[in-house]
C-alpha cells in the first residue's frame, strides 16, 4: 500500500514538475525573481516546511491558474450562448442607453449583443477561474505557516518548562537542543524548529550558534524567534542558562494567560455577533410570511431560507469560532526512544492488532494460535463489557446505533407510518419530522452523548488532581526520598483516580518493569495532551537523577497555570454558551407564537371571510395564500435546524471539540419538539 501511495504522489510529482517547468518562462516574463512578492512566497515555504523552490512553486501555481482559467473560461462562453440561445434574455431586453441615430445602428447593436455577452461571460469565468486556482496555491503556504504559528505559540510555554527542567537534571546547552528535537510526540511543531537546529550542527558542519541565529530568522513564530535571539545572547556570553530558562519559563507562562484573555474576549464579541445573526434569518421568514399573505412573495424564497440561509449562517458562524479558539494540540501518545515490544506492541494494540504477539507471529506456529486465541479473548472480553469498551471509544457507538436508525426507518416507511411524500409531509408535520429525523438523532445521540460524557469525565479525573499530586511528589522527593518511593507515599496519603494509578505504578516496577515504561504506559492509557507534557518533563528528568524536586515543581506550576486558564474559560465560555442558548429559546418562542397567535388567526379569518362570501367585495384578500400547515412544518424545520447548529456551536465554544456539543443539540431538539407537539 505504501509502494502504491509513494508511486502515486511521485506521478503527481512528475507532472507537477512538468507544469512548473513548462510554464517557468511565464513566471520569469510576471514576476521579478528578486521582487518582494516572490521574497515573501519564499519565506512562507520555508515557515511552512513546504520542499519547494520559489520559482517552481510558482510556476506550478501560474499553471494550475490557466489550466482552470481556460476551463472556465470556456464554461463561460458556453453559459453567455446558452441564455441567448434558450431564450433566458433576449437582445431587445439589453439597453446601456446608448443614443442611436438610425434604426440599422440599433440593429447593428442588437446583433452585437449576443457575441459580446459571449466574450464578456468567458473572461469573467476565466478571470475568476485563473485567481481561483492561483490564488489556491499561493495561500497554502500561508496557511501552513499560520498553523505552525499557532501550535507553536501554545506550546512554547510548556517547551521552555522541559528545556528548563533538562537544565535543572545537569544538561548541557547542546543536550537540551537535542532533548527538545527528540520530543517531537509531546511538543509537535516546536520540536521540528529544535530538529532544524540540530541537522544543521550534525548534518551540515554548522556551528550550533548560526544554526540557532538562522533558525530564529527562519521560524513563523516571533515569540518563538525572539526566544531563539535571547538564548543565543545567553550562549555567546557564557551566562547561566539554567536562570535565563527559569525567567522565560515564568515570563510565557504569564503570556499564555494573556494569549487566553485574549481569545476569551474575543469569543465574547462573537457571541454577541452570533445573536444578531441567528436573529436574521427570523426577521426574514416574518417578512416572507406576511409578503406571502399579499401575494407577493414566493414560496421558493421560503425554502431557501429554512434550508439555506439558516444552515449556512450556523456553519459560517462554526468555521469563524474554529479560526480563533484554540484547539488541544497533539494526540497525548508517548513514543519514547529505545522502547521495549511490550509497550510498542501495546500502542498499536487495537481491535485489528493483537498487541505485543503480532511482532512473534511467523516465527513459530505456536504464536500464530497464540495471536488466534487473543482474537477470540478480547472478542469475548468486548462482548462482556461492551461499555467499557465504547468509553475509550465512543465514536464506535455509531456501527450499532446507525444501522439501528436505517432499519427503524425503514420499518416505518414499509409499513406507512412514515410518511414518503412532501404532501404527507405537510400533513403531518411534526409525526413526519419525528419519523425521519429525530428518531435517528437520538438514536445516534443519546449513547454517543453518554459515552462521550463518561469518557471525558474519567480523564479529567486524572487532570483535576494533577497539580495537587505533583506538588506531593516534590515536597516527598525533596525528603530524600526516590521518584518511585515518592509516588508510594504520595498514593499511600491521597485519594481519587490518580492516586490509583500511582499505586499500580508502583506495583508494575515492583514487579520488574521500569519506572519510565510504567509511566508511559499510564499516559497511554489516558492519552490526555497536557499530561503527556507533565509525563515526558518527569520522565526525561528522572534519568538523569531521581532527586528531582525543581523538575516536579516546575511540572506543578504549568500543571496550576493550565488549570487557571481551563477555570477562566469554562468561566467566561459559561457566559457565551448561555448567550447561545438564550437567543435558541427565543427564536423558538417567537417562531411558536407567530404559528399559533398570527397564522393560525389569519388562516382562520381568510377561511371566515370565504364561507361568509367576503372575498367578492374586491378588497384585498388576506391570509389567501397562507398554507398553514406548510409554513408549520417550515417553520418546525427550521427551528430544529437552528437547535442542532446552536447546539454544536455552544459544545465547540465550551471545550473546542464538536462531540461537546451533542449533548446540547439532545436537549434543544427535544425542547423544540416538545413545543411544536402543542403548538404544530
Amino acid at each position: 500500500m505504501s509502494n502504491i501511495d509513494s508511486g502515486t504522489s511521485g506521478g503527481l510529482d512528475r507532472s507537477t514538475d512538468t507544469l512548473g517547468d513548462a510554464f517557468y518562462p511565464l513566471f520569469q516574463l510576471l514576476f521579478d525573481e528578486d521582487g518582494e512578492f516572490v521574497a515573501d512566497i519564499e519565506e512562507k515555504l520555508q515557515q511552512a516546511r513546504m520542499p519547494n523552490t520559489v520559482e517552481l512553486y510558482l510556476s506550478r501555481a501560474l499553471a494550475i491558474g490557466v489550466l482552470v482559467g481556460f476551463a472556465l473560461w470556456f464554461v463561460g462562453m458556453l453559459v453567455g450562448y446558452g441564455v441567448f440561445a434558450l431564450g433566458l434574455i433576449s437582445a431587445e431586453s439589453l439597453s446601456l442607453g446608448i443614443p442611436v441615430a438610425s434604426e440599422s445602428t440599433a440593429n447593428l447593436l442588437r446583433s452585437l449583443a449576443m457575441p459580446a455577452a459571449v466574450v464578456i461571460s468567458g473572461i469573467v469565468f476565466g478571470s475568476v477561474g485563473f485567481g481561483t486556482g492561483f490564488g489556491t496555491l499561493v495561500a497554502i503556504p500561508y496557511s501552513k505557516a499560520s498553523s505552525r504559528k499557532r501550535e507553536i505559540n501554545m506550546l512554547l510555554s510548556d517547551s521552555i518548562s522541559f528545556m528548563y527542567a533538562l537544565s535543572v537534571g545537569g544538561l548541557n546547552q547542546l543536550e537540551i537542543l537535542e532533548a527538545m528535537a527528540r520530543a517531537e510526540d509531546t511538543y509537535g511543531e516546536v520540536s521540528r524548529e529544535f530538529q532544524s537546529i540540530v541537522q544543521e550542527t550534525e548534518y551540515f558542519g554548522t556551528d550550533y550558534r548560526n544554526a540557532i541565529r538562522q533558525q530564529a530568522v527562519l521560524t513563523p513564530s516571533d515569540e518563538l524567534a525572539q526566544f531563539l535571539t535571547d538564548m543565543l545572547s545567553i550562549v555567546n556570553s557564557g551566562g547561566d542558562m539554567q536562570g535565563f530558562l527559569d525567567d522565560k519559563k515564568d515570563k510565557h507562562l504569564r503570556t499564555a494567560k494573556q494569549q487566553q484573555e485574549q481569545t476569551l474576549e474575543t469569543m465574547e464579541l462573537f457571541g454577541e455577533m452570533y445573536m444578531t445573526l441567528s436573529l436574521f434569518p427570523l426577521l426574514l421568514i416574518i417578512i416572507l410570511v406576511i409578503m406571502s399573505m399579499l401575494g407577493k412573495a414566493q414560496q421558493e424564497l421560503l425554502y431557501a431560507t429554512v434550508y439555506g440561509l439558516i444552515p449556512l449562517t450556523g456553519v459560517g458562524f462554526l468555521v469563524l469560532v474554529s479560526t480563533v479558539k484554540q484547539d488541544e494540540t497533539g494526540d497525548g501518545f508517548l513514543s519514547p526512544e529505545d522502547e521495549s515490544d511490550r509497550l510498542q506492541g501495546q500502542q498499536r494494540e487495537g481491535l485489528v492488532h493483537m498487541g505485543l504477539v503480532e511482532s512473534y507471529v511467523g516465527d513459530f506456529s505456536l504464536f500464530s494460535r497464540i495471536k488466534s486465541r487473543e482474537g477470540t479473548f478480547k472478542t469475548k472480553v468486548l462482548l462482556r463489557q461492551p461499555h467499557l469498551f465504547f468509553k475509550r471509544y465512543p465514536m464506535f457507538t455509531l456501527t450499532l446505533t446507525v444501522p439501528a436508525a436505517a432499519v427503524l426507518l425503514a420499518i416505518g416507511v414499509v409499513g406507512g407510518t412514515a410518511p414518503t411524500t412532501w404532501d404527507g409531509m405537510i400533513a403531518k408535520p411534526v409525526w413526519g419530522t419525528f419519523i425521519w429525523f429525530y428518531v435517528p438523532v437520538y438514536l445516534i445521540a443519546v449513547p454517543l452523548t453518554a459515552f462521550h460524557e463518561w469518557s471525558v469525565h474519567s480523564r479529567s479525573a486524572i487532570t483535576g488532581k494533577l497539580s495537587d499530586n505533583l506538588r506531593k511528589l516534590s515536597s516527598a522527593n525533596d525528603t530524600g526520598q526516590t521518584l518511585l518511593e515518592s509516588i508510594k507515599t504520595v498514593s499511600d496519603t491521597s485519594s481519587g483516580k490518580l492516586a490509583d494509578e500511582f499505586e499500580v505504578m508502583y506495583a508494575k516496577v515492583h514487579y520488574g518493569m521500569s519506572l519510565r515504561e510504567a509511566l508511559v504506559e499510564f499516559n497511554n492509557k489516558y492519552h490526555i495532551p497536557r499530561l503527556a507534557r507533565t509525563v515526558k518533563l518527569i520522565t526525561k528528568a528522572q534519568e538523569a537523577s531521581s532527586q528531582i524536586t525543581e523538575v516536579l515543581t516546575t511540572a506543578a506550576q504549568a500543571s496550576e497555570n493550565q488549570d487557571d486558564i481551563e477555570r477562566e474559560r469554562i468561566s467566561r465560555t459559561r457566559m457565551q454558551v448561555a448567550i447561545i442558548l438564550m437567543t435558541y429559546i427565543t427564536l423558538l418562542a417567537v417562531m411558536a407564537i407567530l404559528k399559533t397567535q398570527f397564522l393560525d388567526v389569519m388562516a382562520g379569518l381568510s377561511t371566515q371571510a370565504s364561507s361568509s362570501g367576503g372575498g367578492a367585495t374586491g378588497g384585498p384578500d388576506f391570509g389567501g395564500a397562507i398554507d398553514p400547515d406548510l409554513l408549520s412544518l417550515l417553520f418546525f424545520h427550521g427551528v430544529t435546524i437552528q437547535a442542532m447548529l446552536s447546539g454544536f456551536i455552544s459544545g465547540y465554544i465550551r471545550s473546542a471539540d464538536l462531540l461537546a456539543g451533542v449533548k446540547f443539540v439532545v436537549i434543544l431538539q427535544t425542547l423544540a419538539l416538545g413545543v411544536w407537539t402543542v403548538v404544530g
